[in-house]
């Protein structure tokens, strides 16, 4: 049901069946479809209403119908990622679209640091189906393993999913090691077997210049 129509729009093609979507990213529909917004209650859906992460605000709509609908959202690279019964993880922001079927919600991840005491959280998606994820640039997938654990800059983390432990170790950063950094600031740490999901670019989080 997802295709991607260029690497920066997604396809989906529907049958009388739903989808979730970021809401306001529809670009283009044939056919016949109707637009719901989402908000707080069933499935978890309160658990995406907010991203925690940058005190962003996320909504979602329910798209129904007969044809093809595109979705796009600020020229974003778009990943296609399969779901088989496991569950992923992922930041509100770059979430574009999940089948209808699959469950959201949110998870707690832990707390930022003893000095402020904000928590993290992280939006999930789990079930059977496809997801569409977004990032600045390509994104690039990073395999984790017991031998190999992952340390990432949270500013360039997409998504992850598999059997991992995340973990954050605050106090020091990579631009804090060359001298770059300021205040307090965290990695992100992976353990496990599984996949992260990473992306060329920086955002600004809520840990400071990270």
């Amino acid at each position: 049901m997802f295709r991607l129509q260029s690497s920066k729009v997604l396809a989906v093609d529907m049958t009388g069946d739903a989808v979730k979507a970021k809401n306001g990213s529809m670009v283009a529909y044939d056919g016949e479809m109707t637009f719901k917004k989402l908000s707080g209650g069933g499935e978890g859906i309160r658990g995406m209403v907010t991203r925690r992460l940058t005190g962003e605000q996320m909504t979602l709509m329910e798209v129904k119908g007969r044809g093809t609908c595109w979705f796009a959202d600020r020229a974003s690279e778009i990943n296609l990622v399969s779901i088989q019964g496991d569950k992923l993880h992922v930041e509100s922001s770059n979430l574009l679209a999940t089948d209808g079927g699959l469950r959201t919600g949110t998870e707690f991840t832990g707390l930022r640091g003893a000095s402020q005491g904000n928590g993290l959280f992280t939006t999930t998606v789990e079930g059977h189906g496809q997801a569409a994820i977004m990032s600045d640039g390509p994104a690039v997938v990073l395999r984790v393993s017991a031998q190999y654990p992952l340390t990432v800059d949270p500013g360039a983390y997409v998504a992850h999913q598999g059997n991992l432990r995340q973990s954050f170790q605050s106090g020091v950063t990579f631009r804090t090691l060359l001298g770059e950094g300021g205040g307090e600031a965290f990695q992100m740490r992976f353990e496990g077997d599984g996949l992260v999901y990473v992306q060329p670019s920086e955002r600004n989080t809520i840990a400071g210049d990270v």
